[in-house]
């Protein structure tokens, strides 16, 4: 209670974030469907968010470097406030992809700022306990915001006003906590090579994973609307995705841990692939069946970057996990900021359907690499503990990193 105590304006501002955040993307969908904005242009929105996250990635380290992290998270809370203050002045689509990118910005430098000062404060021995805390917080505020468009009309400035003064809250506890800065960190090196030099196969799972979720969450409203789900279903349909997610956790670190990580992968994207061809299948399901498949979809694919993860830090060294975990990022980055528009280009080509059917191919994609790589290389000699692993910014690596090596110093 006391670690908890102690990071409580970290937390506290975690969960403003994610519910600012999160509850823009599926807002910006439904606002876009009642502003006649076309599919593509939703999708653009999603991947303009990702657009402005890779570049936070890149820009806060080095922020932070230059003025401290308390002004770091200010700049960047200020950035994502304006961003969605911004959607009440103009409706015009391509004005709100730029406001977004400057949302996703906010996003990953809000958390790298975070994640960097967690990362100062614990140690050795408060690490699992820190990292099991951070992870809590994280996942429950993400399920809340998804459930937040439930409330908010769209295309409403009470909606994006309303999530401005959330995000602006955020830099209450930040900036009245008496914990003293930490030190400035180095910022990582990025080396996207790394990864794809230690695991081909965990840089596929990471593609797949960002193809996964950042289309699900980005475009999901669209294929709720598209298939009769009213706003307050659409915000369940999207919280069922990550609250199966958050179920397979548990299930699947036993699985990884104790078989080969490439078979849990394998049966994984197995499993999406059944989950995918269900719900393209019955896009005129009864409205709790859609509910189920979704977080049938969540269980099935959520984990999927957690575990690639785990198989490439198998075959790193320990001085290698901060700079692999920053490669991993990277990828996911990359690969989430095409997969909203490209879903979207597909729903408004070939209907509602085609979101899953690509999200599947994507899957299978990843079957066959995967039995491919299994052929080609043998099982790792040590195996790294599976520990989940947020997709919030490049240095999440160094709370990660003494997680898979206990008692290790690097």
């Amino acid at each position: 209670m006391r670690l908890v105590v102690s990071f409580a304006a970290l937390f506290a501002s975690v969960v403003l974030l994610q519910l600012s955040s999160g509850g823009v993307g599926p807002l910006d969908a439904l606002s876009g469907v009642v502003l006649g904005f076309t599919t593509t242009q939703i999708g653009l929105l999603g991947s303009a968010h990702f657009a402005g996250f890779f570049l936070g990635c890149w820009w806060a380290p080095r922020l932070m470097g230059s003025v401290g992290h308390a002004r770091a998270f200010a700049a960047f809370a200020a950035l994502g406030t304006i961003g969605i203050l911004g959607h009440v002045l103009t409706d015009n689509a391509y004005a709100w992809a730029a406001l977004r990118s400057a949302q996703g910005v906010c996003i990953a430098g809000c958390y790298t700022v975070i994640e960097a000062w967690l990362q100062a404060k614990v140690t050795n021995e408060t690490r699992g306990r820190a990292m099991g805390a951070y992870r809590l917080t994280d996942l429950g505020a993400q399920l809340c915001a998804q459930l937040v468009i439930s409330v908010l009309p769209p295309a409403h400035y009470a909606s994006y006003t309303l999530l401005a003064m959330v995000c602006c809250a955020a830099l209450l506890p930040m900036s009245l906590t008496r914990l003293p800065q930490p030190e400035i960190p180095d910022a990582p090196r990025l080396q996207p090579r790394l990864a794809w030099t230690r695991s081909p196969l965990a840089v596929a799972g990471v593609l797949v994973s960002a193809l996964s979720g950042a289309s699900f969450r980005m475009v999901g409203p669209v294929y709720g609307t598209a298939v009769g789900l009213e706003a307050s279903m659409i915000a369940i349909f999207l919280a069922s995705f990550v609250a199966g997610g958050a179920l397979a956790q548990y299930p699947v670190g036993w699985l990884a841990d104790r078989y080969d990580r490439r078979s849990v992968l394998i049966w994984l994207s197995v499993a999406a692939v059944v989950s995918c061809a269900l719900t393209a299948a019955m896009p005129g399901a009864h409205p709790w069946a859609i509910l189920g498949l979704a977080a049938f979809f969540g269980l099935t694919t959520y984990p999927i970057y957690s575990v690639a993860a785990a198989h490439a830090h198998d075959f790193a060294e320990s001085h290698e996990r901060v700079e692999l975990s920053a490669a991993l990022m990277f990828w996911y980055a990359t690969g989430a900021i095409g997969a909203p528009y490209i879903a979207a280009a597909l729903i408004e080509a070939y209907g509602p359907p085609a979101l899953f059917i690509m999200i599947a191919l994507g899957h299978l994609a990843l079957v066959v690499f995967g039995l491919v790589r299994m052929r080609a290389r043998p099982l790792a000699t040590t195996r790294t503990p599976y520990v989940y692993a947020p997709r919030t910014s490049f240095t999440v690596g160094r709370l990660l990193g003494r997680l898979r090596d206990p008692g290790r110093d690097r």
